[in-house]
């Protein structure tokens, strides 16, 4: 994923900032315009050394930084250089509490602890004594509304590849009226029909659902993704692309809704035709990597009618949304569906992999669903703390509260400067804007992080913000600071 993680106050040096691409990019913030204050060098020599011993033995292209880790602390990180950065990308929206939280290194030295890492058990086959309830202490505790189990895996793809595959088995069995038939058995080994049925799955453009070969046939996110890959031959739909702000561009914004579910009725049914049925429909509340690309409640509403009418399985991906950032543990919350997803993934900030599933998608043969890991014990440790904490700190309101904070900020900024900016949007702090250009955006987010500022991109041209949810107001005082020199330097340096 394309990000940057940049810092100069603090450490002398004569070179460009490197990182969003191949192209140094010279841009002092308005803070920084004193010529007695020369560029830092970014990324720094100890990262420069050891990229290059990296690279001599792992891949090593998207290495931005090497990070000092027992340096960092909540939500500010280190790198190995000695610089200290304000943190809103929070390794690529995954830390719920930052870095080294005390209720976190507290659950870490737990003697449970030792025994998870070291024992390392296959959880599909051989799960700990403590197994059943360390999921109610965590994830069947905040599991969304509707949803009676949970399967653990071990991370966000993984855990969409096997929500795909059991929503597949679903419709099979639906079909069949019960478990695969001894032609099945035996036809599927030749991968040949009835075993191995032409199905297929419906996905939006501007989707990213991961990188494994099942999941680039749904991702469409970044050309660079899924270049050189064989893709199965499963639809894609368009996703609302809204105006903003929303509340001055209605009309427009629900004829898209109308379009795209139009859209997605036709597929299904042509699909239908073609005998190559559409057995599940997967979608996230937020296209993050595509570029930030939200959908209304009716959009998704409209999305789970149609499932329910042709028989698909609704599937939610909350890899990115779920945990906290949109105020909420689940995005979805708010769509207020007349019947929940019948599966919701997670996996970031739940520390772990894996998907809620209605009852009717729990697969009862063995082995159906299944590898050696199926998660990860030690996790769930992590986990049991978490949930605690942000029960305890009330962790949810605040991420809604600096939110709100934050967006009221971007509007300020789009305000300012309606050339350049465009289209603040977000649900809590998960939040985003889009530049006029690349370029642009390029050159305000390596100035942002002159002012010990680290935040992401996505899409074409948009910056994203993903802060921990430990993330205050006085933290983001500072972030405005930082990034409305970043801004005016780059507006000035066009």
């Amino acid at each position: 994923m394309t990000h940057v993680l940049m810092r100069v106050r603090g450490r002398l040096g004569g070179n460009c900032l490197r990182g969003l691409s191949t192209t140094s990019v010279c841009a002092k913030s308005a803070s920084q315009t004193k010529a007695s204050e020369p560029q830092k060098e970014i990324p720094g020599p100890v990262t420069q050394k050891l990229k290059k011993e990296m690279d001599k033995v792992h891949q090593a292209p998207a290495v931005r930084f090497f990070i000092d880790y027992e340096k960092s602390k909540g939500n500010y990180i280190v790198d190995v250089d000695g610089n200290k950065y304000l943190d809103m990308f929070m390794q690529i929206s995954s830390l719920p509490l930052g870095y080294n939280h005390p209720d976190l290194i507290k659950a870490a030295q737990d003697p449970k602890m030792i025994s998870a890492l070291i024992n390392r058990p296959a959880l599909g086959s051989f799960p700990p004594k403590d197994w059943t309830e360390r999921l109610h202490k965590t994830l069947i505790d905040i599991r969304p509304k509707g949803l009676s189990g949970v399967q653990t895996m071990m991370c966000g793809t993984c855990s969409n590849e096997n929500a795909i595959k059991t929503a597949f088995m679903w419709y099979q069995r639906k079909k069949r009226g019960g478990p695969p038939s001894e032609e099945d058995l035996m036809s599927c080994m030749k991968q040949l029909p009835p075993g191995t049925p032409s199905l297929s799955v419906l996905a939006f453009q501007g989707a990213f659902h991961g990188r494994t070969m099942g999941m680039l046939s749904v991702t469409r996110s970044k050309a660079i993704h899924k270049v050189d890959v064989p893709a199965f031959d499963w639809p894609i739909a368009n996703f609302p692309r809204y105006k903003y702000p929303l509340n001055k561009n209605v009309d427009y914004n629900k004829k898209q809704d109308t379009a795209c579910l139009q859209e997605v009725e036709k597929i299904i049914g042509d699909r239908k035709k073609d005998k190559r049925d559409v057995a599940a429909l997967i979608v996230e509340p937020i296209q993050a990597e595509g570029g930030d690309h939200h959908g209304s409640p009716e959009f998704f509403q409209g999305l789970r009618d149609l499932c329910t009418t042709y028989g698909i399985a609704f599937i939610v991906d909350e890899v990115q949304t779920g945990g906290g950032s949109t105020g909420s543990w689940w995005a979805h919350d708010s769509w207020k569906l007349k019947s929940p997803p019948d599966m919701v993934t997670f996996a970031k900030k739940f520390l772990t992999g894996g998907y809620y599933y209605k009852e009717d998608f729990k697969m009862n043969e063995p082995y159906r669903i299944y590898n050696t890991w199926m998660g990860e014990p030690s996790k769930m440790l992590l986990l049991e703390a978490v949930v605690n904490v942000i029960k305890r700190d009330n962790l949810l309101n605040q991420a809604g509260k600096v939110g709100k904070e934050l967006q009221s900020y971007l509007d300020s900024l789009q305000g300012q400067y309606p050339k350049h900016l465009s289209n603040a949007r977000g649900a809590g702090t998960f939040s985003a804007i889009d530049c006029s250009s690349a370029g642009l955006r390029d050159k305000i987010v390596n100035n942002a992080a002159q002012n010990d500022l680290h935040i992401g991109v996505c899409g074409d041209s948009s910056i994203r913000f993903r802060p921990a949810l430990i993330f205050e107001e006085k933290h983001l005082k500072e972030a405005k600071e930082a990034l409305s020199d970043a801004i005016a330097s780059a507006v000035q340096s066009k």
